[in-house]
């Protein structure tokens, strides 16, 4: 304990602590309960401190290290463990002080194995290594030694970039009378691959390691995690074929197996896995709606609907439910890439599986429709979407409205416009314009002049574009009705 009282250099981490989070970017893998204590809260509240603690981390932060011991005597606070453990917590920015509360609290009474843990976690995140090890030393006397402290070194080290130290800690663990097994061997990987680009590394310590010591499926799911992280899809392929050999195919294994698909598609292989899925479904170990839904995604971001397709047949197939993100994410893909026939397709079976389709998913088929200029088959669909209550969006009405004015369907143009108008739509800007130009257009000019007064009439913005066309088309038509419009729409605006 004595050299642990002496300052210390090195740099000063910021709470909370990177490595007391120990394998944590690993979202699959979970640790046992005995490695929790050193896994804080992500953010600091003041309100999350007791007024105590408060207290005496106020001395920390204030008070030179060599009056601390004075500083805090004169408080009165009792130094019990519940104290030392929360003060612990939230002295990672002052170490040296840290170290001297620590030793003033041990001469009343004896530290648990948390708060032993905490200042080793403490010195190791401000890189104080060889009191961190003076530490380990005393606890190993105390009897506090356990596998989370050194998971705590092994992160210690590794966010140091001391990689080579973390190992050399891994081969010295069975000396202060704790086991090298597999729960440790996946807390070496894990502290290494938490490192940006480190895969390699942890891959390397594997491999001397493996022949003493036997992996399970965490072991993988660390590695698969640190090559998905990475991109690396030749490496995860690698590691993914030993997974099998040894382990077999079990249902406990998804993390892993989900981190390989993953990379797979990525890397851009998803015909590669896809045909795993194939494998995996017939071994019945297929992954769950979350791989499908980062699936699709990454696939949809590409604009990949074909193996997008397959990838959802297979999901539908082996009884999986897709939600209404999924279902809407889908269709508008299919859409964006012309496959009505695949999307009316999902828009009927969603409902099959409890999933309702709503203004979204409607509209995005819809505009697909109008945009492939499917006349017909836009008109039916007006038709239900109205009936069930899920009308087109402005912006699809205007475009509607131009298409089926110029694809022989004015009457349905025309229905869209009253709609609107009925159901006080509030953007009709684009849709009024759409409106007059296709009766222009058509030559219908007493209907023209008519619904040119109505709106008129609601204030609506005619632009200046859509003026200059219909003046051109009315003064060229040469009729007494054109004229007699052209007039009608001159007073107008002149008003």
């Amino acid at each position: 304990m004595e050299a642990m009282a002496e300052y210390f250099g090195g740099s000063v981490f910021k709470y909370p602590p990177k490595a007391s989070q120990i394998s944590t970017k690993h979202a699959n893998l979970r640790l046992p309960p005995s490695l929790q204590p050193l896994q804080f809260p992500s953010h600091v509240h003041a309100n999350d401190i007791s007024p105590m603690a408060k207290s005496v981390c106020d001395i920390l932060a204030r008070a030179p290290p060599g009056e601390i011991e004075t500083a805090l005597d004169a408080t009165g606070i009792p130094a019990n463990p519940i104290l030392v453990e929360e003060v612990l917590k939230y002295s990672y920015n002052y170490p040296a002080s840290a170290v001297k509360f620590f030793r003033w609290a041990g001469q009343k009474h004896k530290h648990s194995s948390i708060a032993w843990n905490l200042m080793v976690d403490l010195l190791g995140k401000n890189q104080a290594f060889e009191q961190m090890w003076d530490a380990m030393r005393s606890m190993k006397h105390e009897g506090a030694l356990s596998m989370a402290t050194f998971a705590s070194v092994f992160s210690s080290y590794c966010s140091a970039g001391r990689v080579n130290e973390a190992v050399m800690s891994f081969d010295v663990m069975d000396q202060y009378g704790i086991q090298q097994d597999t729960e440790a061997v996946n807390l070496i990987l894990s502290a290494i691959c938490a490192e940006d680009m480190q895969t390699t590394s942890a891959s390397e310590v594997y491999d001397g390691i493996k022949g003493k010591i036997p992996p399970d499926g965490d072991t993988f799911a660390i590695l698969l995690e640190g090559w998905e992280k990475e991109g690396n899809v030749n490496k995860a392929k690698n590691t993914f074929g030993e997974m099998v050999v040894r382990l077999g195919w079990s249902l406990q294994y998804m993390s892993a197996y989900d981190a390989f698909l993953t990379t797979l598609v990525r890397g851009s292989h998803a015909e590669e896995a896809i045909k795993f899925l194939q494998v995996m479904k017939g071994k019945n170990c297929l992954p769950g709606l979350n791989f499908f839904s980062t699936a699709l995604n990454i696939l949809s971001k590409r604009d990949d609907s074909h193996n997008c397709i397959l990838f959802w047949d297979i999901m539908v197939g082996s009884g999986l439910m897709p939600n209404l993100f999924m279902y809407n994410r889908m269709i508008g893909l299919l859409c964006n890439n012309g496959d009505t026939d695949n999307a009316f397709r999902l828009l009927d079976e969603m409902v099959f599986h409890g999933a309702f389709p709503d203004s979204l998913t409607y509209n995005l088929i819809f505009e697909c429709l109008v945009k492939n200029k499917k006349v017909r088959q836009a008109a039916k669909f007006f038709v239900e979407m109205i009936k069930n209550e899920l009308p087109p969006n402005h912006s699809n009405c205007s475009m509607a409205i131009t298409m089926f004015f110029s694809g022989d369907d004015p009457e349905t143009g025309v229905d869209i416009w009253n709609y609107m108008i009925d159901n006080r739509f509030l953007h009709l800007d684009e849709s009024a314009n759409a409106l007059l130009l296709g009766l222009c257009a058509l030559g219908r000019f007493s209907e023209l002049k008519k619904f040119a007064e109505d709106v008129f009439d609601l204030r609506i913005n005619i632009y200046e574009s859509t003026r200059e066309k219909l003046k051109e088309a009315l003064y060229s038509a040469g009729r007494r009705s054109a004229r007699d419009t052209y007039d009608f729409l001159s007073r107008r605006w002149r008003a």
